[in-house]
């Protein structure tokens, strides 16, 4: 690791020390920051899907890393996309397309200077990627956003009824390989959020009946029948595991062991004074 991020007098140091204290009292309530004490170059991030949105309530990783010049050049990020392409911005290999951290092109206004924060960089991605029309992402369509047009307002809507199954897959992919150190915010988020995804999958039938094909209707409420079942399931093996985790709490870890619990010692490294569900994330 390069040494300014050790040097607690490098103008990077002092930087990203700045950045962490923003970002514990400004983060909204739908983004959370894991942050490494020993590699302070390094963070990963999950946002939160917003209601009104096809990515509602899902839960989207970003891995960032800041380059030893920093904050001349932007962060690099990756988005945790498991092949799935779910944004015109997210790419299924992880890359993020965002005139922000100049992976694409955009005004002056648009890219990243030495001013620029990681703050901003993740409350864009939440408001301008994850938002709720995605399609009018795509280059070139930014201008029919507001148009009338029955052919645009259909397509964006065809176009969120397969973003909402991508996310939901994502869904189903996160409880059953949930990130290193976000397993119990993981199965907590979706304990908590199961019926409401459920629910807005129902609302989602009930648009394609009335805003799309016969034909496309029929294989939009095909996959979202399939995609109910799969999350049903996922959900189920959470609340199972939730509750393995409350009664185990309250056993020695030898009683643990005997009745097959995992017995883990926490992990060293992560910043101490993060707060939230655990000690090692930002709210």
């Amino acid at each position: 690791m390069a040494k300014k991020f050790n040097n607690s007098d490098s103008s990077v140091y002092q930087k990203i020390m700045k950045e962490w204290r923003s970002l514990e009292k400004n983060l909204p309530e739908s983004i959370y920051v894991q942050v490494y004490e020993t590699r302070i170059d390094l963070l990963r991030a999950v946002i939160i899907g917003a209601e009104g949105t096809p990515y509602h309530n899902g839960l989207f990783f970003f891995d960032i890393i800041l380059p030893s010049d920093y904050p001349i050049k932007p962060p690099k990020v990756y988005y945790h996309a498991h092949g799935l392409r779910l944004n015109p911005n997210l790419y299924a290999g992880g890359k993020v397309c965002l005139s922000l951290i100049n992976t694409w092109s955009g005004g002056k206004m648009e890219k990243w200077t030495q001013n620029s924060t990681i703050l901003q960089l993740l409350v864009s991605i939440q408001g301008l990627v994850l938002n709720e029309r995605p399609f009018f992402n795509e280059p070139g369509f930014e201008g029919l956003k507001n148009s009338k047009s029955a052919e645009w307002i259909n397509k964006s809507v065809s176009y969120n009824v397969e973003v909402f199954i991508l996310s939901c897959k994502t869904m189903v992919y996160i409880m059953r390989n949930p990130p290193k150190n976000f397993e119990i915010f993981v199965s907590q988020h979706f304990r908590k959020r199961a019926d409401s995804i459920l629910a807005a999958i129902q609302d989602y039938r009930v648009l394609v009946i009335s805003s799309t094909s016969s034909k496309a209707s029929c294989l939009f409420k095909y996959k979202l029948k399939h995609i109910h079942s799969e999350l049903a399931r996922a959900f189920g093996k959470v609340s199972e595991l939730n509750s393995e985790t409350d009664n185990g709490s309250q056993l020695s870890n030898r009683e643990r062991k005997e009745k097959g619990h995992n017995v883990k010692k926490p992990k060293k490294g992560l910043m101490k004074k993060l707060i939230s569900i655990a000690k090692w994330i930002w709210k």
